[in-house]
Protein backbone atom coordinates (compact mmCIF):
# COMPACT_ATOMS: atom_id res chain seq x y z
CA UNK A 1 0.00 0.00 0.00
CA UNK A 2 3.05 2.38 0.48
CA UNK A 3 3.36 4.91 3.16
CA UNK A 4 0.79 7.68 1.48
CA UNK A 5 -1.94 4.75 1.73
CA UNK A 6 -1.14 3.67 5.44
CA UNK A 7 -1.47 7.56 6.40
CA UNK A 8 -4.87 7.92 4.11
CA UNK A 9 -6.27 4.72 5.37
CA UNK A 10 -5.55 5.77 9.32
CA UNK A 11 -7.69 8.98 8.66
CA UNK A 12 -11.15 6.68 8.62
CA UNK A 13 -12.82 9.69 7.19
CA UNK A 14 -15.17 9.85 4.13
CA UNK A 15 -14.50 13.52 3.21
CA UNK A 16 -11.57 12.85 0.76
CA UNK A 17 -10.97 9.66 -1.65
CA UNK A 18 -7.54 8.26 -1.66
CA UNK A 19 -7.02 9.53 -5.22
CA UNK A 20 -7.88 12.98 -3.92
CA UNK A 21 -5.61 12.49 -1.28
CA UNK A 22 -2.42 11.66 -3.19
CA UNK A 23 -3.09 15.03 -5.47
CA UNK A 24 -3.22 16.92 -2.49
CA UNK A 25 0.22 15.33 -1.08
CA UNK A 26 1.65 16.05 -4.73
CA UNK A 27 0.58 19.86 -4.54
CA UNK A 28 1.96 19.89 -1.10
CA UNK A 29 5.09 18.72 -1.58
CA UNK A 30 5.33 21.41 -4.95
CA UNK A 31 3.95 24.36 -2.26
CA UNK A 32 6.80 23.50 0.33
CA UNK A 33 9.29 23.81 -2.79
CA UNK A 34 11.31 20.32 -1.75
CA UNK A 35 11.31 21.26 1.90
CA UNK A 36 9.28 18.13 2.15
CA UNK A 37 8.63 14.48 1.19
CA UNK A 38 5.61 12.95 -0.25
CA UNK A 39 5.55 11.07 3.58
CA UNK A 40 5.95 14.36 5.39
CA UNK A 41 3.60 16.46 3.17
CA UNK A 42 0.72 13.32 3.73
CA UNK A 43 1.51 13.53 7.20
CA UNK A 44 0.56 17.16 7.73
CA UNK A 45 -2.60 16.65 5.09
CA UNK A 46 -3.79 14.36 7.67
CA UNK A 47 -3.16 16.52 11.12
CA UNK A 48 -5.00 19.37 8.64
CA UNK A 49 -8.35 16.89 7.87
CA UNK A 50 -8.38 15.50 11.75
CA UNK A 51 -7.75 18.28 13.60
CA UNK A 52 -11.63 19.94 13.47
CA UNK A 53 -12.95 16.50 13.64
CA UNK A 54 -15.71 15.67 16.84
CA UNK A 55 -16.43 12.72 18.02
CA UNK A 56 -19.94 13.65 18.83
CA UNK A 57 -21.93 16.83 19.08
CA UNK A 58 -21.22 16.70 23.00
CA UNK A 59 -17.71 17.55 22.03
CA UNK A 60 -18.52 20.56 20.17
CA UNK A 61 -17.76 24.05 22.46
CA UNK A 62 -18.12 27.83 20.97
CA UNK A 63 -14.79 28.59 20.40
CA UNK A 64 -13.52 26.45 18.16
CA UNK A 65 -12.30 27.66 15.00
CA UNK A 66 -14.32 25.01 13.08
CA UNK A 67 -15.94 21.62 13.50
CA UNK A 68 -16.56 18.33 11.52
CA UNK A 69 -19.54 16.23 12.90
CA UNK A 70 -22.43 14.09 11.89
CA UNK A 71 -25.63 14.71 13.15
CA UNK A 72 -29.59 13.95 12.25
CA UNK A 73 -31.97 16.46 11.43
CA UNK A 74 -34.48 16.66 13.76
CA UNK A 75 -36.68 20.01 12.78
CA UNK A 76 -36.67 22.15 10.01
CA UNK A 77 -37.30 26.16 10.76
CA UNK A 78 -38.75 28.59 8.90
CA UNK A 79 -36.91 31.22 6.78
CA UNK A 80 -35.81 34.53 7.59
CA UNK A 81 -35.07 36.95 6.15
CA UNK A 82 -32.86 40.31 7.81
CA UNK A 83 -31.02 43.26 6.20
CA UNK A 84 -27.06 43.40 6.18
CA UNK A 85 -25.37 46.80 6.87
CA UNK A 86 -23.90 48.52 3.33
CA UNK A 87 -20.99 48.89 2.61
CA UNK A 88 -20.15 52.70 2.07
CA UNK A 89 -22.99 53.98 0.23
CA UNK A 90 -24.09 50.72 -1.04
CA UNK A 91 -27.73 49.85 0.03
CA UNK A 92 -28.34 47.39 2.65
CA UNK A 93 -27.83 44.06 1.55
CA UNK A 94 -30.89 41.35 2.31
CA UNK A 95 -29.96 37.90 4.13
CA UNK A 96 -31.37 35.07 4.80
CA UNK A 97 -31.10 32.54 6.89
CA UNK A 98 -32.37 29.14 8.48
CA UNK A 99 -31.99 26.96 11.30
CA UNK A 100 -32.04 23.45 11.53
CA UNK A 101 -32.40 21.32 14.99
CA UNK A 102 -29.77 18.45 14.67
CA UNK A 103 -28.60 15.89 17.32
CA UNK A 104 -26.66 12.47 17.56
CA UNK A 105 -27.23 9.96 20.06
CA UNK A 106 -25.31 12.88 23.11
CA UNK A 107 -27.11 16.25 22.40
CA UNK A 108 -28.96 18.11 19.92
CA UNK A 109 -26.96 21.55 18.26
CA UNK A 110 -28.69 24.31 16.12
CA UNK A 111 -27.36 24.55 13.00
CA UNK A 112 -27.59 28.15 10.35
CA UNK A 113 -27.72 27.85 7.26
CA UNK A 114 -27.37 31.17 5.23
CA UNK A 115 -28.63 32.43 2.34
CA UNK A 116 -28.45 30.08 -0.83
CA UNK A 117 -28.21 27.05 1.39
CA UNK A 118 -31.07 28.67 3.53
CA UNK A 119 -32.85 28.91 0.87
CA UNK A 120 -32.94 25.49 -0.86
CA UNK A 121 -33.45 24.22 2.36
CA UNK A 122 -36.81 26.52 2.47
CA UNK A 123 -37.77 25.19 -1.07
CA UNK A 124 -37.52 21.54 0.85
CA UNK A 125 -34.05 19.99 -0.30
CA UNK A 126 -33.43 18.81 3.29
CA UNK A 127 -36.12 16.29 5.65
CA UNK A 128 -36.45 15.57 9.01
CA UNK A 129 -34.70 12.35 9.53
CA UNK A 130 -32.02 12.96 6.95
CA UNK A 131 -28.05 12.31 8.31
CA UNK A 132 -25.77 15.27 7.79
CA UNK A 133 -21.81 15.61 7.43
CA UNK A 134 -21.49 19.19 8.62
CA UNK A 135 -18.44 21.77 8.73
CA UNK A 136 -19.11 24.61 10.36
CA UNK A 137 -17.88 26.99 13.29
CA UNK A 138 -19.56 26.96 16.55
CA UNK A 139 -20.72 29.68 18.84
CA UNK A 140 -22.70 30.73 21.16
CA UNK A 141 -25.87 31.95 19.66
CA UNK A 142 -29.28 33.74 21.12
CA UNK A 143 -30.92 30.23 22.58
CA UNK A 144 -27.68 28.42 23.42
CA UNK A 145 -24.75 26.50 21.22
CA UNK A 146 -25.03 27.15 17.70
CA UNK A 147 -23.02 25.78 14.37
CA UNK A 148 -22.69 28.56 10.88
CA UNK A 149 -22.63 26.15 8.70
CA UNK A 150 -19.94 26.08 5.50
CA UNK A 151 -20.66 22.86 4.70
CA UNK A 152 -23.22 20.37 4.88
CA UNK A 153 -24.05 16.80 2.89
CA UNK A 154 -26.22 14.42 3.18
CA UNK A 155 -24.54 10.59 4.23
CA UNK A 156 -26.93 7.76 3.51
CA UNK A 157 -24.63 5.45 4.89
CA UNK A 158 -24.52 6.46 8.22
CA UNK A 159 -26.59 5.84 11.19
CA UNK A 160 -27.89 8.12 14.08
CA UNK A 161 -29.84 5.99 16.50
CA UNK A 162 -31.99 9.33 17.66
CA UNK A 163 -35.51 9.44 16.78
CA UNK A 164 -37.13 13.09 15.93
CA UNK A 165 -40.40 14.32 16.82
CA UNK A 166 -42.19 13.85 20.19
CA UNK A 167 -40.72 15.91 22.79
CA UNK A 168 -38.21 15.00 24.71
CA UNK A 169 -37.61 13.40 27.98
CA UNK A 170 -35.93 14.93 30.88
CA UNK A 171 -33.01 12.54 31.21
CA UNK A 172 -32.53 13.28 27.42
CA UNK A 173 -31.50 17.17 28.38
CA UNK A 174 -27.92 17.84 27.07
CA UNK A 175 -25.73 21.55 27.57
CA UNK A 176 -26.63 23.73 24.26
CA UNK A 177 -29.83 22.16 23.22
CA UNK A 178 -32.48 24.96 21.81
CA UNK A 179 -36.31 24.16 20.36
CA UNK A 180 -36.80 21.48 23.29
CA UNK A 181 -40.57 20.53 23.79
CA UNK A 182 -40.75 18.72 27.00
CA UNK A 183 -43.49 17.08 29.43
CA UNK A 184 -43.72 16.67 33.02
CA UNK A 185 -45.49 17.95 36.39
CA UNK A 186 -44.65 20.97 37.92
CA UNK A 187 -43.44 19.81 41.18
CA UNK A 188 -42.24 23.25 42.77
CA UNK A 189 -42.54 26.86 42.02
CA UNK A 190 -40.57 30.09 43.22
CA UNK A 191 -41.67 33.37 43.63
CA UNK A 192 -40.84 35.92 40.98
CA UNK A 193 -37.67 38.26 41.10
CA UNK A 194 -36.48 41.51 39.67
CA UNK A 195 -33.34 42.60 38.78
CA UNK A 196 -31.73 45.69 36.77
CA UNK A 197 -30.02 44.97 33.71
CA UNK A 198 -26.85 46.85 32.20
CA UNK A 199 -29.16 49.37 29.98
CA UNK A 200 -31.71 50.29 32.68
CA UNK A 201 -34.52 48.28 32.23
CA UNK A 202 -35.79 45.87 35.08
CA UNK A 203 -35.73 42.36 34.29
CA UNK A 204 -37.82 39.76 35.81
CA UNK A 205 -37.18 35.85 36.70
CA UNK A 206 -38.84 32.90 38.27
CA UNK A 207 -38.05 29.52 38.67
CA UNK A 208 -40.30 26.30 38.98
CA UNK A 209 -39.08 22.38 39.03
CA UNK A 210 -40.67 19.87 36.66
CA UNK A 211 -40.20 15.74 36.87
CA UNK A 212 -40.98 13.17 34.17
CA UNK A 213 -40.36 9.30 34.79
CA UNK A 214 -37.24 9.80 33.79
CA UNK A 215 -35.95 12.99 36.42
CA UNK A 216 -36.25 16.37 37.05
CA UNK A 217 -34.91 19.84 36.11
CA UNK A 218 -34.82 23.19 37.03
CA UNK A 219 -37.08 25.51 34.73
CA UNK A 220 -35.83 29.20 34.52
CA UNK A 221 -38.64 31.89 33.38
CA UNK A 222 -37.39 35.16 31.86
CA UNK A 223 -39.43 38.16 32.30
CA UNK A 224 -43.21 37.47 31.02
CA UNK A 225 -42.55 33.98 30.89
CA UNK A 226 -41.94 34.69 34.59
CA UNK A 227 -45.66 34.92 35.55
CA UNK A 228 -45.91 31.32 35.28
CA UNK A 229 -44.59 30.40 37.68
CA UNK A 230 -47.18 32.27 40.13
CA UNK A 231 -49.99 30.84 37.81
CA UNK A 232 -49.25 27.16 38.21
CA UNK A 233 -50.02 24.63 41.09
CA UNK A 234 -47.98 21.86 42.21
CA UNK A 235 -49.02 18.99 40.69
CA UNK A 236 -50.11 20.19 37.41
CA UNK A 237 -48.97 18.66 34.10
CA UNK A 238 -47.11 20.87 31.58
CA UNK A 239 -45.61 21.18 28.74
CA UNK A 240 -42.36 23.00 27.93
CA UNK A 241 -42.47 24.44 24.51
CA UNK A 242 -39.13 26.35 22.62
CA UNK A 243 -37.17 25.73 25.76
CA UNK A 244 -33.32 26.05 25.75
CA UNK A 245 -30.82 24.28 27.92
CA UNK A 246 -28.02 25.98 30.32
CA UNK A 247 -25.51 24.94 33.03
CA UNK A 248 -25.68 26.63 36.21
CA UNK A 249 -23.26 25.08 38.97
CA UNK A 250 -22.79 21.66 37.28
CA UNK A 251 -26.55 21.33 37.16
CA UNK A 252 -28.39 21.55 33.89
CA UNK A 253 -31.41 24.00 33.95
CA UNK A 254 -34.42 24.91 31.24
CA UNK A 255 -34.95 27.61 30.04
CA UNK A 256 -38.00 29.91 28.74
CA UNK A 257 -37.79 33.06 26.73
CA UNK A 258 -39.42 34.99 25.01
CA UNK A 259 -39.94 32.96 22.07
CA UNK A 260 -41.24 29.66 24.38
CA UNK A 261 -43.67 28.81 26.63
CA UNK A 262 -45.43 26.51 29.44
CA UNK A 263 -48.77 25.44 28.94
CA UNK A 264 -50.80 23.01 30.88
CA UNK A 265 -51.88 20.08 29.54
CA UNK A 266 -54.53 16.93 29.92
CA UNK A 267 -52.67 14.48 30.55
CA UNK A 268 -50.86 12.25 33.45
CA UNK A 269 -47.30 12.66 33.66
CA UNK A 270 -45.63 10.13 35.81
CA UNK A 271 -43.10 11.40 37.98
CA UNK A 272 -40.44 8.54 39.94
CA UNK A 273 -37.87 10.56 42.62
CA UNK A 274 -35.33 8.41 43.08
CA UNK A 275 -33.53 8.99 46.47
CA UNK A 276 -30.86 8.09 48.66
CA UNK A 277 -30.76 6.38 51.62
CA UNK A 278 -30.56 8.42 54.71
CA UNK A 279 -28.69 6.45 57.11
CA UNK A 280 -26.04 6.72 54.10
CA UNK A 281 -25.60 10.47 53.09
CA UNK A 282 -22.41 12.07 54.00
CA UNK A 283 -21.33 15.95 55.33
CA UNK A 284 -20.35 17.55 52.24
CA UNK A 285 -22.70 15.95 49.83
CA UNK A 286 -25.63 17.23 47.54
CA UNK A 287 -28.54 14.72 47.54
CA UNK A 288 -32.14 13.83 46.89
CA UNK A 289 -33.83 12.57 50.35
CA UNK A 290 -37.36 11.34 51.05
CA UNK A 291 -39.46 10.33 54.15
CA UNK A 292 -42.21 10.79 56.23
CA UNK A 293 -42.39 13.63 58.09
CA UNK A 294 -41.76 12.91 61.78
CA UNK A 295 -41.74 16.14 63.54
CA UNK A 296 -42.14 19.75 62.55
CA UNK A 297 -40.76 22.89 63.64
CA UNK A 298 -42.25 26.38 63.44
CA UNK A 299 -40.93 29.08 61.58
CA UNK A 300 -38.39 31.20 62.65
CA UNK A 301 -37.49 34.35 61.53
CA UNK A 302 -33.52 36.24 62.23
CA UNK A 303 -32.07 39.01 61.00
CA UNK A 304 -29.16 38.92 58.23
CA UNK A 305 -25.87 40.89 58.29
CA UNK A 306 -27.25 42.86 55.44
CA UNK A 307 -30.42 43.84 58.05
CA UNK A 308 -32.78 41.73 55.85
CA UNK A 309 -34.70 39.27 57.61
CA UNK A 310 -34.60 35.85 56.46
CA UNK A 311 -36.75 32.79 57.65
CA UNK A 312 -35.92 28.69 58.29
CA UNK A 313 -37.72 25.57 59.68
CA UNK A 314 -36.59 22.61 60.52
CA UNK A 315 -38.38 19.34 60.05
CA UNK A 316 -37.47 15.85 60.86
CA UNK A 317 -37.88 13.11 58.23
CA UNK A 318 -37.30 8.96 58.26
CA UNK A 319 -37.10 6.72 55.85
CA UNK A 320 -36.34 3.07 55.90
CA UNK A 321 -32.96 3.71 57.44
CA UNK A 322 -32.66 6.38 59.48
CA UNK A 323 -34.31 9.95 60.04
CA UNK A 324 -32.39 13.43 59.42
CA UNK A 325 -33.38 17.22 59.92
CA UNK A 326 -34.18 18.98 57.23
CA UNK A 327 -33.73 22.85 57.43
CA UNK A 328 -36.04 24.77 54.89
CA UNK A 329 -34.86 28.26 54.06
CA UNK A 330 -36.89 31.35 52.61
CA UNK A 331 -39.67 30.79 50.68
CA UNK A 332 -39.56 27.36 51.58
CA UNK A 333 -40.29 27.38 55.37
CA UNK A 334 -43.79 28.77 53.87
CA UNK A 335 -44.70 25.36 52.61
CA UNK A 336 -47.66 23.70 54.06
CA UNK A 337 -45.72 20.66 55.98
CA UNK A 338 -47.21 18.59 59.19
CA UNK A 339 -45.89 15.58 60.88
CA UNK A 340 -47.07 12.77 58.15
CA UNK A 341 -46.55 13.93 55.09
CA UNK A 342 -44.40 12.47 52.45
CA UNK A 343 -41.86 14.78 50.95
CA UNK A 344 -38.89 14.88 48.53
CA UNK A 345 -36.22 17.22 49.78
CA UNK A 346 -34.26 17.17 46.48
CA UNK A 347 -30.77 18.89 45.92
CA UNK A 348 -30.02 19.55 49.39
CA UNK A 349 -26.48 19.93 50.97
CA UNK A 350 -25.70 17.63 53.86
CA UNK A 351 -24.19 19.74 56.48
CA UNK A 352 -22.63 18.79 60.04
CA UNK A 353 -25.66 20.17 62.43
CA UNK A 354 -26.19 20.19 66.14
CA UNK A 355 -23.95 17.78 68.19
CA UNK A 356 -22.29 16.65 65.06
CA UNK A 357 -25.31 15.34 63.81
CA UNK A 358 -26.15 14.76 59.91
CA UNK A 359 -28.20 17.98 58.69
CA UNK A 360 -30.12 18.29 55.24
CA UNK A 361 -29.89 22.37 54.33
CA UNK A 362 -33.03 22.79 51.58
CA UNK A 363 -31.34 26.18 49.66
CA UNK A 364 -32.64 28.36 46.83
CA UNK A 365 -31.23 25.51 44.70
CA UNK A 366 -33.29 22.75 46.40
CA UNK A 367 -36.66 21.31 45.75
CA UNK A 368 -38.86 20.27 48.30
CA UNK A 369 -42.20 18.39 47.18
CA UNK A 370 -44.95 16.82 49.31
CA UNK A 371 -45.84 13.64 47.80
CA UNK A 372 -49.24 12.30 47.42
CA UNK A 373 -48.81 9.13 48.75
CA UNK A 374 -47.04 5.70 49.18
CA UNK A 375 -47.76 5.10 44.80
CA UNK A 376 -45.51 7.86 44.68
CA UNK A 377 -42.74 6.70 47.34
CA UNK A 378 -39.31 6.74 45.77
CA UNK A 379 -37.01 3.70 45.18
CA UNK A 380 -33.31 2.91 46.23
CA UNK A 381 -32.23 1.75 42.48
CA UNK A 382 -29.70 -0.03 44.17
CA UNK A 383 -25.77 0.86 44.72
CA UNK A 384 -25.77 3.29 47.62
CA UNK A 385 -28.96 3.45 48.13
CA UNK A 386 -29.59 0.22 49.76
CA UNK A 387 -29.08 -0.94 53.49
CA UNK A 388 -29.34 -4.24 55.22
CA UNK A 389 -32.14 -4.31 57.14
CA UNK A 390 -31.74 -6.10 60.73
CA UNK A 391 -32.49 -9.94 59.27
CA UNK A 392 -29.49 -10.03 56.88
CA UNK A 393 -31.86 -8.64 53.61
CA UNK A 394 -32.02 -5.29 51.92
CA UNK A 395 -34.11 -2.60 52.93
CA UNK A 396 -34.74 0.21 50.04
CA UNK A 397 -34.16 4.22 50.97
CA UNK A 398 -37.19 6.53 50.17
CA UNK A 399 -40.74 5.83 51.17
CA UNK A 400 -42.09 2.54 50.07
CA UNK A 401 -41.23 0.14 53.04
CA UNK A 402 -41.88 3.24 55.37
CA UNK A 403 -45.08 4.69 53.77
CA UNK A 404 -47.34 2.67 55.07
CA UNK A 405 -46.21 3.11 58.90
CA UNK A 406 -44.63 5.70 59.32
CA UNK A 407 -46.92 7.49 60.97
CA UNK A 408 -47.51 5.07 63.66
CA UNK A 409 -43.17 4.50 63.84
CA UNK A 410 -43.31 8.14 64.65
CA UNK A 411 -45.95 7.63 67.30
CA UNK A 412 -44.13 4.72 68.68
CA UNK A 413 -41.11 7.00 68.37
CA UNK A 414 -41.60 9.69 70.74
CA UNK A 415 -43.50 7.61 73.05
CA UNK A 416 -40.17 5.02 73.23
CA UNK A 417 -37.81 8.57 74.11
CA UNK A 418 -40.50 10.53 76.32
CA UNK A 419 -40.75 7.37 78.99
CA UNK A 420 -42.95 4.68 77.38
CA UNK A 421 -46.03 7.60 77.20
CA UNK A 422 -48.72 6.97 74.71
CA UNK A 423 -48.16 10.79 73.31
CA UNK A 424 -51.84 10.28 71.43
CA UNK A 425 -53.73 9.93 74.93
CA UNK A 426 -52.64 13.52 76.30
CA UNK A 427 -50.98 11.31 79.35
CA UNK A 428 -47.84 13.13 81.18
CA UNK A 429 -44.90 12.44 79.70
CA UNK A 430 -41.16 13.52 80.12
CA UNK A 431 -38.66 14.47 77.32
CA UNK A 432 -34.98 15.35 77.89
CA UNK A 433 -32.98 17.46 75.22
CA UNK A 434 -30.72 20.25 74.30
CA UNK A 435 -32.38 23.82 73.78
CA UNK A 436 -31.99 24.41 70.22
CA UNK A 437 -34.56 27.16 70.28
CA UNK A 438 -35.83 30.41 72.71
CA UNK A 439 -39.24 31.84 72.45
CA UNK A 440 -42.49 30.43 71.58
CA UNK A 441 -42.47 27.34 71.88
CA UNK A 442 -38.81 26.36 72.99
CA UNK A 443 -37.14 24.01 70.93
CA UNK A 444 -35.66 20.67 72.54
CA UNK A 445 -33.55 18.03 70.86
CA UNK A 446 -32.55 14.89 72.13
CA UNK A 447 -30.14 13.72 69.25
CA UNK A 448 -33.15 11.33 67.39
CA UNK A 449 -35.84 14.06 67.30
CA UNK A 450 -37.02 17.01 68.67
CA UNK A 451 -40.06 18.65 70.82
CA UNK A 452 -42.10 21.64 70.53
CA UNK A 453 -42.28 22.75 74.70
CA UNK A 454 -44.94 25.41 75.27
CA UNK A 455 -43.53 27.03 78.75
CA UNK A 456 -42.56 30.32 80.47
CA UNK A 457 -39.55 29.09 82.44
CA UNK A 458 -36.57 31.34 80.55
CA UNK A 459 -33.73 28.75 78.47
CA UNK A 460 -30.45 29.50 77.32
CA UNK A 461 -29.63 27.82 73.57
CA UNK A 462 -27.34 24.80 74.31
CA UNK A 463 -28.58 24.23 77.69
CA UNK A 464 -29.70 20.65 78.45
CA UNK A 465 -33.40 20.59 80.18
CA UNK A 466 -36.60 18.24 81.39
CA UNK A 467 -39.59 18.82 80.14
CA UNK A 468 -42.58 17.33 81.63
CA UNK A 469 -46.19 18.04 80.71
CA UNK A 470 -49.06 16.82 78.35
CA UNK A 471 -48.47 15.87 74.84
CA UNK A 472 -50.90 17.70 72.20
CA UNK A 473 -50.45 17.80 68.86
CA UNK A 474 -47.14 17.20 68.97
CA UNK A 475 -46.51 19.97 71.35
CA UNK A 476 -45.57 19.19 74.63
CA UNK A 477 -47.68 21.88 77.08
CA UNK A 478 -44.58 21.34 80.47
CA UNK A 479 -45.76 22.07 84.09
CA UNK A 480 -42.42 21.92 84.88
CA UNK A 481 -39.02 22.30 82.78
CA UNK A 482 -35.86 21.36 85.21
Amino acid sequence: MGAIGDIYADLETDEVSEEEFREAVEEKVEQMGGLADEETAAMLLAHELNENEVNTVADIEPGMNEVKFIAKVMSVGDLRTFERDGDGEDEPDEGRVINVEAADETGSVRLAFWDQEAESIAEGQLDVGDVLRVAGRPQEGYNGLEVSVDKAEPDADATVDVEPGGGSTIDALSMGQSDVDVRGVVLDTDSIRTFDRDDGSEGRVANLTIGDETGRVRVTLWDDRADRAEEIDPGTAVEIVDGYVREREGSLELHVGDHGAVDEIDEEVAFEPDAAAIERVEIGETVDIAGVVRSADPKRTFDRDDGSEGQVRNVRIQDATGDIRVALWGDKADKEIAPGDEILAADVEIDDGWQDDKEASAGWQSTVVVLDGAASAPESGGGDQQTASADGGNESAGLDAFADDGADEHTDDASETAGDADATTGETIEFTGTVVQTGDPVVLDDGEETMSVETDERVQLGQEVTARGTLRDDRLDADDVF
